[in-house]
């Protein structure tokens, strides 16, 4: 499992075989309960999590009690509240597990002796945090120019994964619609 992350850094940056373990000594593995919460609103943002196995959520609460999720998370997906993590501030999101979930954890601080130790994964990071930028810019574009049936077709032509993993209720939370309407989206035939 630990061998994960490390393969997965190198599809993006160089790194020696003595490298990963090295790296690893950086990280701490951490396993979650299908539905607990890593992190709940105004906790510290503690941490950047690598998902090894398992599938996480961010959302947050809105002023009537409903949850809204913004983000999803699965094998080798990277989840934080960003702005939070990088300022180390309190987040206004919870991050929880959809499934039961096993993570390799990042501080802040540490991440800093990483790209000291390590400088080529800061470029790393910088191209994550790029591709996870651009799929928030596509994620809002679609949320304004695609219909709600268009939206569902479109997430689940490109994310089928998802759609066999993650409860009804929570794929309708990201993308904006009731478990309702989410359901008579898929009892419709597809035009």
């Amino acid at each position: 499992m630990a061998e994960q992350l490390i393969q997965h850094l190198q599809k993006f940056v160089s790194l020696k075989d003595e490298d990963g373990p090295a790296i690893l000594r950086f990280f701490q593995a951490k396993s979650f309960k299908k539905k607990e919460n890593l992190v709940e609103e105004g906790d510290m943002a503690k941490f950047h999590y690598f998902v090894v196995k398992g599938c996480l959520r961010l959302f947050f609460v809105n002023d009537k009690g409903v949850e809204q999720t913004l983000q999803f998370a699965i094998e080798n997906w990277w989840l934080s509240d960003y702005m939070a993590f990088q300022s180390q501030k309190t987040t206004d999101f919870y991050i929880q597990a959809v499934e039961n979930t096993e993570v390799r954890a990042i501080d802040y601080p540490t991440q800093e002796r990483l790209f000291e130790e390590f400088p080529q994964l800061e470029r790393y990071f910088r191209l994550i945090y790029q591709r996870a930028y651009a799929a928030t810019q596509l994620r809002v574009k679609y949320l304004f120019d695609l219909s709600r049936e268009e939206l569902y077709y479109h997430f689940s032509d490109h994310y089928p994964d998802f759609i066999q993993r993650i409860p009804q209720y929570l794929l309708a939370s990201f993308l904006g619609f009731t478990p309702e309407y989410l359901s008579e989206i898929r009892k419709k035939k597809r035009p």
